[in-house]
């Protein structure tokens, strides 16, 4: 499990605002085991970032995220506008920005990024023959070079890497951590999404992990066991959820739901992993083969 702490100086942004025309629908929202895409993101950056700002079209419905939510303070700005709103509503002094339809975000490559960043305003792939604005790492201090492309209606980010130091990476080191170029699949279509859906279930199967339960959940569960298939990259929350779907008796004595109406283990039940560490943290990762441990206080736990 990483236990690497996520950076407080640098931020991550999502831009979701975008019209979607040819998907015909809200790509943040795409279904992939089970989650809305945006959630699968959100979850994959907190590992790095501790601030996440998601960009949104006003009125645009998203999940419950732990997140800051803008909006598009002009609309049909396109990328430029996304970038520039983001940027002004990080903590950090520069912020990873990617878009909402991206759905194998690699965390190592985003490292490597975000390591060039030391003596350049921006860092930017370049891959298949051009720049990747958005899979790219833009310090706080290029707002007002934003702001003036904006007022100039020059909606294209590539403007901006000609007036500020800019870092271009190759492709030949972007191989290095991503031979296939996967961060950069980015879905238009509803044949792009089917696409992205087929790779994912090959590229991350199911998590099969297993729950045990003493003290009182035991005695309501009439059980001491449950063996549990979870989504790719599952937590804590997705394994209590489980859970409870699968054993409906621990709904109220032992599992409740938090404000945003996720599971949670009442006052009084804890949960350990593996007999070795004990997790509050709802997102925190479950791997295949991890055994969870429901404790209560008839149990000791």
């Amino acid at each position: 499990m990483d236990t690497q702490p996520p950076s407080t100086d640098l931020s991550a942004v999502i831009l979701a605002g975008g019209k979607s025309s040819r998907m015909g629908k809200a790509k943040a929202l795409l279904p992939f085991d089970g989650k809305p895409l945006i959630t699968h993101l959100v979850n994959r950056l907190a590992q790095r970032f501790a601030d996440i700002v998601v960009v949104a079209a006003p009125d645009q419905t998203l999940p419950a995220l732990p997140v800051t939510v803008v909006s598009d303070e002009v609309a049909h700005q396109g990328p430029v506008g996304g970038i520039c709103y983001g940027l002004q509503a990080i903590r950090g002094t520069a912020a990873f920005v990617t878009s909402c339809d991206v759905a194998f975000l690699q965390l190592p490559f985003i490292e490597y990024l975000t390591s060039l960043l030391k003596n350049y305003d921006v860092v930017v792939p370049f891959w298949q023959e051009r720049l990747q604005p958005l899979h790219a790492v833009y310090r706080h201090s290029v707002i007002p070079r934003l702001q003036e492309q904006l007022a100039h209606k020059r909606l294209r980010p590539i403007f901006l890497y000609d007036t500020v130091p800019t870092r271009k990476v190759s492709p030949e080191e972007i191989k290095r951590f991503d031979p296939e170029g996967l961060s950069f699949l980015n879905m238009n279509t509803e044949a792009d999404y089917q696409d992205a859906l087929a790779r994912w279930r090959t590229l991350y199967p199911p998590v099969s992990c297993t729950v045990e339960l003493f003290g009182v959940a035991r005695l309501k569960a009439n059980t001491t066991q449950f063996p549990l298939i979870l989504p790719t990259e599952a937590t804590l929350e997705d394994a209590l959820a489980a859970l409870a779907a699968a054993c409906p008796q621990l709904v109220g004595p032992v599992l409740s739901s938090d404000e945003a109406g996720y599971p949670t283990l009442l006052s009084g039940y804890a949960c350990n992993i593996n007999g070795k560490l004990f997790i509050k943290d709802a997102h925190t990762p479950i791997q295949a083969g991890d055994s969870l441990l429901i404790l209560s206080s008839d149990a000791g736990g």
